[in-house]
């Protein structure tokens, strides 16, 4: 089973290099000022996880830079979302705002959210 999830993984990965998709352009102060909209925020994620794909595809068709941190690879990371989420289950957008951390959990409600934070506010 592990070798199957590992293939189909691949074929993620290279199908999103494949047809990933273009982030707008901007002009620089403007993709200054939306850098930093989005520099509490950090997308916990599986590199070949098809639902992290889906999340870090709709952050580069917007032009949203947000870090992000492999739970799988990265110990420091697992254990940041085990202590901060409460699960060890990706995606996870962390959340600061206003000293308040919030974490946020399913592809479709982060996707959503960047939407409608960011997109058309830049």
């Amino acid at each position: 089973m592990a070798v199957i999830r590992w293939i189909l993984g691949r074929i993620i990965l290279l199908l999103n290099f494949i047809f990933s998709p273009r982030s707008p352009k901007r002009p620089a102060e403007e993709q200054a000022k939306l850098d930093q909209a989005t520099a509490n925020l950090a997308l916990y994620q599986f590199e070949a996880c098809p639902f992290c794909v889906k999340v870090r595809r709709a952050m580069k068709r917007h032009g949203l830079n947000i870090e992000t941190r492999d739970a799988k690879k990265d110990a420091r990371a697992r254990d940041e979302l085990m202590q901060g989420g409460g699960r060890v289950k990706v995606p996870c957008l962390r959340i600061e705002e206003e000293g308040e951390v919030k974490w946020m959990y399913e592809s479709g409600d982060i996707v959503r959210y960047l939407e409608n934070r960011f997109v058309g506010a830049s």
